[in-house]
């Protein structure tokens, strides 16, 4: 049975106040019983929990509540177990490092495509202006391994931070199509997006919730293999669930795991 409601959820917004806003989310969030992962920066906010639906809504609804986040969007799964070891609040230079420091999604959006959209693009075999689709992973090699877009670009970063010369020394392969940049839940794929634009790339979109939300709205269509997340369920099929037969065994030690988007 699937008792465990899994969220992923992020937000670029100024946050000022994160060692006092630190404490009180891990006040609310231990109270509900809940486990994962939360990282604050000046930036903004980048989560993933998981408890029982009552729980997780209990919480959402007072993040909500705060104005800057009451239009936060997140991302739903479930599993059998709970998939962190404990509950973790972290305060971070950035929610997701890229070391751009002009990059600043809180001012500026790239603009985005939602899933519908794109599968029907994928089907039809271009754009809605006829130009062909480029998508770019933006995620780490090893968890393109476990899964991709077919016929997706993908760079082999090591890390996040190696995207920007990457880039560079790739953006030829970028000329002419739509670059539609996508990740798990949407945040490495949002900083990426804008940075393409600064970089003088036209026509560039990210997947709006990233391949977690593809998988919630329209399923695997397109998509071959599995999509690594950062907790014990270690991948998501196409249908939302684990790959993996340790349900509840590995919640890594690293603050950073299991938060990654």
């Amino acid at each position: 049975m699937q008792e465990i409601l899994n969220i992923a959820a992020y937000k670029f917004v100024a946050i000022n106040d994160s060692p006092v806003l630190r404490e009180d989310l891990r006040a609310r969030a231990q109270a509900l019983g809940l486990m994962g992962t939360i990282l604050l920066a000046p930036e903004g906010i980048n989560l993933f929990l998981a408890g029982t639906a009552d729980a997780i809504w209990a919480f959402v609804t007072g993040l909500r509540a705060d104005a800057r986040f009451a239009d936060l969007e997140t991302k739903e799964s479930w599993s059998a177990a709970q998939p962190f070891r404990r509950m973790l609040v972290k305060l971070k230079r950035e929610i997701i490092r890229m070391d751009h420091p002009a990059i600043q999604p809180a001012a500026v959006r790239a603009p985005g495509v939602d899933a519908p959209t794109l599968k029907r693009w994928l089907e039809q075999g271009h754009d809605d202006e006829g130009r062909e689709i480029a998508l770019l992973d933006t995620r780490n090699a090893f968890e393109v391994d476990h899964g991709s877009f077919e016929g997706a670009i993908d760079w082999r970063i090591g890390k996040f931070t190696e995207f920007p010369p990457a880039l560079r020394a790739h953006r030829d392969q970028l000329a002419g199509k739509t670059v539609v940049s996508f990740c798990t839940g949407g945040i490495r794929c949002e900083k990426a997006a804008i940075l393409m634009r600064e970089e003088g790339v036209d026509h560039v979109l990210q997947l709006e919730g990233g391949i977690l939300k593809y998988f919630e709205q329209v399923g695997g269509a397109h998509y071959k293999g599995d999509c690594f997340v950062f907790d014990g369920r270690e991948a998501l099929a196409p249908d939302l669930s684990a790959r993996s037969a340790r349900a509840s065994a590995r919640a890594s030690e690293d603050p950073d795991l299991g938060i990654k988007q």
